[in-house]
């Protein structure tokens, strides 16, 4: 039975790196062809999960709903993390390629493993030192290699500054929510999450943008709303059945999904996003940030 739920998590965890692995591109995908602004983006992400998680959770556990009574601050705080996550994200997106995204946001992944250091009151030991260089290294590297192919380097330094902004934010909110799952299940706190962003985002929505959808663009932006419902539900399932280290690695390699779906962009001469600069340097500057990522995480105790 063991060797059935380890299976079932590697399972749940490899849905959520692929979910997580195809999303960058989708959102991409909805920036260059639809009129829809980062802002309206990210509402109707907020909006389709929580509509869809409220209704099953009102039909299923309605108690969950008291957590909107009077929420912990943390709650609050790790809300406003993850709103502001996802807008920086999508900010960073509009100046840079989703392959450089996915690869800069596991500065987030990496921090959330350096402070779990300091939260579980662990000793901070040279593998873990190591690990992080190797980051350093690779996202330099990487960086340096990227910078020289773009047409205009001050985009796309700014683009990698709102995916690091974005990061730093997701690692806050990480810490939050995995303290207020002691006390809190993962449905209450998406629950709470999910409706708050869906109205603190409202002030910023051009409902307009939805009038230039077609069909497929329809398809597209339901994608989006659901990604985030079957992403963040399939980690859930995930950590009941695996160790968050094993988790954690798995889905830090959701951007060789990215890359492996832009390349095949690029070999079918896809003309809607433009292509990744792949390069000896870059793809070793990648591999290495991604190595050193899962070094930490490996040698960090979550559970």
């Amino acid at each position: 039975m063991a060797h059935s739920g380890n299976y079932k998590g590697v399972i749940y965890a490899a849905i959520a790196g692929l979910m997580w692995g195809i999303l960058s591109v989708a959102l991409k995908i909805t920036l260059n062809v639809y009129a829809l602004s980062s802002f309206t983006i990210v509402w109707f992400r907020f909006s389709i999960a929580f509509i869809i998680l409220a209704i099953v959770l009102f039909i299923k556990r309605p108690a969950l709903f008291r957590v909107f009574y009077k929420p912990p601050l943390k709650l609050i705080g790790a809300t406003l993390c993850l709103g502001f996550n996802y807008y920086a994200y999508m900010k960073g997106l509009e100046y840079t390629t989703p392959g450089n995204a996915q690869i800069f946001t596991q500065v987030g992944p990496v921090l959330f493993a350096m402070a779990g250091i300091y939260i579980f009151k662990e000793k901070i030991t040279w593998k873990h030192i190591l690990g992080f260089l190797i980051v350093l290294f690779g996202l330099g590297l990487f960086y340096w290699e990227q910078l020289f192919a773009m047409a205009n380097q001050k985009i796309y330094s700014f683009g990698i500054l709102w995916i690091l902004a974005s990061a730093v934010t997701w690692a806050f909110y990480a810490i939050w929510q995995k303290e207020l799952s002691q006390q809190y299940s993962t449905n209450q706190l998406n629950l709470f999450i999910y409706g708050l962003c869906s109205i603190v985002f409202v002030p910023g929505v051009h409902l307009s943008g939805f009038h230039s959808l077609d069909f497929p663009g329809w398809l597209l932006v339901i994608f989006l709303g659901l990604n985030t419902l079957i992403a963040y539900g399939a980690i859930a399932l995930a950590f009941r059945h695996l160790d968050s280290s094993k988790v954690s690695v798995i889905v830090t390699v959701n951007p060789i999904v990215t890359f492996a779906i832009m390349y095949l962009f690029a070999e079918m001469n896809v003309t809607i996003i433009a292509p990744e600069h792949f390069s000896l340097a870059s793809i070793l500057g990648a591999m290495l940030a991604l190595a050193g990522a899962i070094f930490v995480i490996l040698f960090t105790r979550k559970d």
